[in-house]
C-alpha cells in the first residue's frame, strides 16, 4: 500500500481534494509516497487560521520561540542521514549532497533561532526637545513562502526560520516534484511548539495554490523561488494588492580561468560548480571561459574527470551524478544540446541519455566547447549537468563576456593574480562572486541574492533577512515634565 500524506492546515492534517504520486527519478517503479493537493477553500482556510494566530505568534515569548526554533534545527540535523536519504530518492541527488542539504537546512533554523534574541531597536532624541524615538521592526504579517525543488530543504528552510523567527505566520506552498522532503520537514515543525496557524502546509500545483497565495488579499509577504517566468507572474498578482514580494529567480553563471589558474583546482570548481546537483541549481556555472593559452588543456582535463564520474542510482554511495528530476526535464536537456550542435558546438562528452540497471532519468554528464556567447546554449538557464566552454584572450575580455547576461546571480574565476581577481570581483555584475571557489553561495550568515533578472527585492539569509519578513516603526514619544 502507498502511504498517504495530508497538508498541514490550522494544526490539523488535513485530506486534500486528490492525490498525487512522488515517483522516484531514480527508479521509475518506487513510488515514495502519495502526496494530498489542496482545494481552493483548503488554501482560504489556511489563510484565515493564519491571521487568526498573528496575536498568538506576537505574544509568543522571545524565549518560547527560540527554542522551537533551535529544537526544529538540532532535530534535521540529528536525522541528517534518514531525511538525506529520502530527499535524495525523491529529487534524485547523490546521498552525501541529500545529507548535506538536511544538516545545512538545520543549521539555518539554529542560526535564526540565536537571531529570535539578536532583535535590537534604536533609540534617539527627537529634533523636538523633550521627545525621544524609538524604531524597532514588527513581524510582517502572514508570509507565503513558495519554494523549488532542487533543494527542497535548504531553500524553504532559509525562508521559513526567518520568517518564524520575526514572528511571522507561515504558509508553506514546497514544489510538487519533491513533497516527501517538505511533509518531514513540516511534520518536524509541527511538533516544535509554535501556535497552531503560525506554520502550515499546502501541498499542490504552482498554477493553483503557488497563484492562489500571491494574489490572496489575506498574505502580507511572498517569497519565491524559480523560474524567471513564473517569478514574473507571481510579481504580477502580488503587485494587484500591493503585497511585498522577494523573487529568486534564474541564472547564467560564468566561471572565468586565467591562463595563470591552477588548472586541477580550476578543473575540480567546475565538476562541483556545474555538475553537482545534476546541474540542477540556481549557482551552476554552466558558462566556463577558459584562457586560450590553457584552454586545450583545460578541455581535456573536464572531459576526462566528467568520464570518470560514476551516474547512477542517487541511493548508491558510489553515484557522483544522479539523475534528473523528470522525463520532461530530461528531454528539454537533450533539445539543448540538439540546438547546441545545430549552432557549431561541439560535443566534447556526454551528450546522450543513458540506460542504466534501474528505468530513470538519466543523461551523461556533458561538455561542449567552441561556443560563443550568442548561442542560445549561453544565453538560456538550462538547469542540466551542461556545460559551455567559450575561448577568452583576456581578463578585460573574460570580464565583458561574464556581464553580458541578462541575469546576475553568482560568477567566478580562477587566478593567481591578485590584480585579476580584484578588478574582477569588484567589476563583474553578480549578486555574489568566488575566487579560486566553486560558484556557490550557502552560507547561511552572509546575504545570498544576484543583480539583474536573477532576482528582485532584499537578500536572502544572514541579517538580510530582517528587510523582508519584518517593516519598521517609528515611535515619537513625550513624558513630560515630572511632578
Amino acid at each position: 500500500m502507498t502511504a498517504t500524506f495530508a497538508n498541514l492546515i490550522a494544526g490539523e492534517w488535513t485530506p486534500g481534494g486528490e492525490t498525487v504520486a512522488n515517483i522516484n527519478p531514480s527508479d521509475l517503479s518506487d513510488i515514495v509516497g502519495a502526496y494530498a493537493q489542496a482545494t481552493p477553500a483548503q488554501l482560504d482556510d489556511a489563510v484565515s487560521a493564519a491571521r487568526a494566530a498573528l496575536p498568538a505568534c506576537r505574544e509568543l515569548g522571545l524565549e518560547a520561540r527560540q527554542a522551537a526554533l533551535d529544537a526544529i534545527g538540532r532535530e534535521l540535523m540529528a536525522r541528517a542521514e534518514e531525511l538525506g536519504t529520502l530527499l535524495s530518492r525523491e529529487e534524485g541527488k547523490p546521498l552525501a549532497e541529500g545529507r548535506g542539504e538536511v544538516y545545512r537546512a538545520g543549521q539555518f533554523f539554529s542560526y535564526y533561532a540565536a537571531e529570535v534574541l539578536r532583535q535590537l531597536g534604536e533609540t534617539a532624541d527627537s529634533v523636538r526637545p523633550g521627545v525621544e524615538i524609538d524604531v524597532r521592526r514588527e513581524p510582517m504579517g502572514v508570509v507565503a513562502v513558495i519554494s523549488p525543488w532542487n533543494f527542497p530543504v535548504a531553500t524553504a528552510s532559509w525562508k521559513i526560520a526567518p520568517a518564524l523567527a520575526f514572528g511571522n505566520a507561515v504558509i508553506w506552498k514546497p514544489a510538487n516534484e519533491t513533497p516527501a522532503s517538505a511533509w518531514a520537514l513540516a511534520e518536524i515543525v509541527s511538533r516544535s511548539g509554535l501556535p497552531d496557524g503560525a506554520f502550515q502546509l499546502l501541498m499542490g500545483p504552482g498554477s493553483g495554490i503557488g497563484s492562489g497565495l500571491a494574489g490572496h488579499r489575506g498574505v502580507d509577504a511572498v517569497t519565491f523561488t524559480g523560474s524567471y517566468e513564473v517569478g514574473c507572474r507571481v510579481a504580477l498578482a502580488a503587485a494587484a494588492n500591493l503585497t511585498r514580494f522577494q523573487l529568486e529567480l534564474g541564472s547564467k553563471n560564468a566561471l572565468v580561468v586565467m591562463d595563470d589558474a591552477d588548472l586541477q583546482l580550476a578543473v575540480d570548481a567546475a565538476i562541483a560548480g556545474g555538475y553537482s546537483g545534476t546541474g540542477q541549481k540556481c549557482t551552476a556555472s554552466s558558462r566556463l571561459l577558459v584562457h586560450e593559452a590553457v584552454h586545450d588543456a583545460f578541455v581535456d582535463r573536464l572531459s576526462s574527470a566528467l568520464s570518470a564520474l560514476t551516474v547512477g542510482h542517487a541511493l548508491h554511495e558510489d553515484t557522483r551524478i544522479g539523475p534528473v528530476i523528470s522525463a520532461g526535464q530530461l528531454a528539454a536537456n537533450l533539445d539543448w544540446i540538439d540546438r547546441a550542435r545545430a549552432d557549431g558546438a561541439d560535443v566534447v562528452t556526454g551528450g546522450g541519455r543513458l540506460s542504466l540497471q534501474h528505468e530513470g532519468h538519466y543523461m551523461a554528464p556533458t561538455l561542449l566547447a567552441g561556443t560563443t556567447n550568442d548561442m542560445d546554449v549561453n544565453r538560456a538557464e538550462l538547469f542540466a549537468p551542461i556545460a559551455a566552454v567559450q575561448k577568452i584572450g583576456s581578463c578585460a575580455e573574460a570580464l565583458a563576456i561574464a556581464n553580458d547576461t541578462d541575469y546576475g546571480l553568482v560568477a567566478g574565476i580562477f587566478t593567481k593574480s591578485l590584480a585579476h581577481a580584484t578588478h574582477f570581483r569588484r567589476n563583474v555584475e553578480t549578486g555574489c562572486v568566488t575566487v579560486n571557489l566553486p560558484t556557490a553561495g550557502t552560507d547561511y550568515h552572509v546575504p545570498f541574492g544576484g543583480r539583474k533578472n536573477s532576482s528582485f527585492g532584499p537578500g536572502e539569509q544572514g541579517r538580510a533577512a530582517a528587510e523582508f519578513y519584518t517593516q519598521v516603526k517609528t515611535s515619537y514619544i513625550r513624558a513630560g515634565e515630572p511632578e
